[in-house]
């Protein structure tokens, strides 16, 4: 199969290493033609070091690119997304199938990753998500994904070719549960990390992710997900690699906080998109919208974009009225 990973990013890079040692031809697309050009001949990039790319791997800076390749992946940052799609989009083919890896909500329009690229390029798109930190795929580090899609053959063509004994992919038709998990578990994960800077126990940290998980679940149902999708790999999975992990830029970034570091220079020394940091504001809109209640998500918009302390951040939701830990249960 011939196949086009557009992002040079460690997860883009790592996917197109994926796609290289399961016998694709793929070419690694860079929106930075000398970045393309300085990967191409020395068969590495800085943003996953320590891995020798693959000869077979082809790396360009034009976006022509993508011509006649039957699997367009796309892995660049959320914002940059739109105007990607716009840039490849004449050069697709005509039965060229989509594969969205990046997570997030765009901000002025409240849409899910995979909607954005539905809506440039025409084509069928399969969301490709789950906790699958770059360096370790890339290191053939046995992990699993899920390729969620209304459509079960795309769904099945995107498991087939990313399969591999190290890299485990399940399939799913409910893209809205798989993305949404995705892209909330970033703010989440600023959360965990803040708890880390402010040097919080492991008692907070379980705290969060449970309550955390919760609010992914409701607002998510809410837009028609399926509840049983955050109990799996695009839900609790992401979550728990995301708010523990020292790969993480969200949690890296929330320490920061946590310690005392203003929001902007956080973002600044995180060393990369902080995801998290864009989709509070996403979200939190769109559970306004939804008349969804998420607390620790309010919590992390006040923060990061209201001037709010951590400290009064953690008493607010400490303090909050009590309640049942579930609203589906009753007590007859």
């Amino acid at each position: 199969m011939k196949a086009t990973v557009v992002g040079s990013g460690s997860w883009g890079t790592a996917l197109a290493v994926c796609l290289c040692n399961n016998g694709h031809a793929v070419t690694l697309w860079s929106h930075n033609p000398q970045k393309a050009e300085e990967i191409q001949k020395s068969r590495t990039n800085p943003s996953l070091e320590g891995i020798r790319l693959p000869d077979s791997l082809c790396v360009s800076g034009d976006p022509s690119c993508v011509c006649e390749s039957e699997l367009v992946v796309i892995a660049c940052p959320s914002f940059a997304i739109r105007s990607v799609c716009k840039a490849i989009a004449p050069f697709l083919s005509k039965n060229a199938v989509m594969v969205s890896v990046t997570k997030g909500i765009e901000p002025s329009t409240l849409l899910r990753m995979s909607q954005i690229v539905e809506e440039e390029t025409s084509r069928p798109v399969v969301a490709l998500t789950g906790p699958s930190h770059a360096e370790e795929v890339a290191r053939k580090i046995p992990t699993a994904c899920l390729a969620a899609s209304a459509s079960k053959e795309h769904a099945e063509l995107v498991q087939d070719a990313f399969m591999s004994e190290s890299f485990r992919i399940y399939t799913s038709p409910d893209i809205v549960g798989a993305e949404l998990g995705g892209a909330i578990k970033n703010v989440i994960a600023v959360c965990a990390g803040v708890i880390d800077g402010m040097g919080g126990g492991d008692n907070t940290k379980a705290m969060l992710i449970t309550r955390g998980l919760t609010e992914m679940a409701r607002l998510g149902v809410s837009l028609g997900a399926r509840k049983e999708t955050f109990a799996g790999l695009a839900g609790i999975g992401d979550l728990t690699v995301t708010c523990t992990s020292r790969h993480s830029r969200n949690c890296r970034a929330g320490r920061f906080i946590g310690q005392g570091m203003s929001v902007s220079e956080a973002m600044q020394s995180s060393g990369g998109v902080v995801e998290g940091y864009y989709a509070a504001k996403s979200v939190i809109e769109l559970a306004r919208r939804q008349g969804v209640n998420m607390p620790i998500t309010e919590a992390a918009y006040s923060v990061l974009y209201e001037g709010n302390s951590v400290n009064s951040a953690v008493e607010t939701l400490m303090n909050r009225k009590k309640k049942a830990e579930s609203e589906d249960i009753s007590w007859i």
